[in-house]
């Protein structure tokens, strides 16, 4: 469960939801769950994960691959889609999660973060 921390309220709809749809129209279903399933996992090992940071710079060989051919190769949009991938994981999640755009040394974070609730 994604909850929005200036509401406190839960999040049921996916942002950007023409753009997933169609990136995901280029995937097999096999390869979406394959990527979503590390995304989860990677999830489950922490508290507080930045999307942006997660993939790594290199997802040749892992489940992260087909997310780039889905997008024709663009860097840009494998990284946008990849960002909605993680949105989406945390959405079907039990565990209560919040996320949101902060800095890092002054500077801004241009992915979202997200960091496990307590107390929900």
């Amino acid at each position: 469960m994604l909850y929005d921390i200036q509401t406190m309220k839960p999040v049921s709809k996916l942002p950007h939801e023409r753009d997933f749809q169609r990136w995901c129209a280029h995937m097999s279903a096999s390869d979406f769950q394959a990527a979503v399933s590390r995304i989860d996992q990677m999830i489950s090992g922490d508290e507080i994960h930045t999307a942006g940071w997660m993939p790594g710079n290199d997802w040749s060989g892992t489940p992260f691959a087909p997310i780039a051919a889905a997008c024709g190769g663009n860097p840009y949009q494998s990284g946008q889609f990849f960002g909605l991938l993680v949105f989406y994981t945390v959405m079907q999640r039990e565990v209560a999660w919040g996320f949101g755009k902060y800095t890092k040394n002054g500077v801004p974070i241009h992915s979202m973060t997200y960091f496990r609730l307590k107390n929900m």
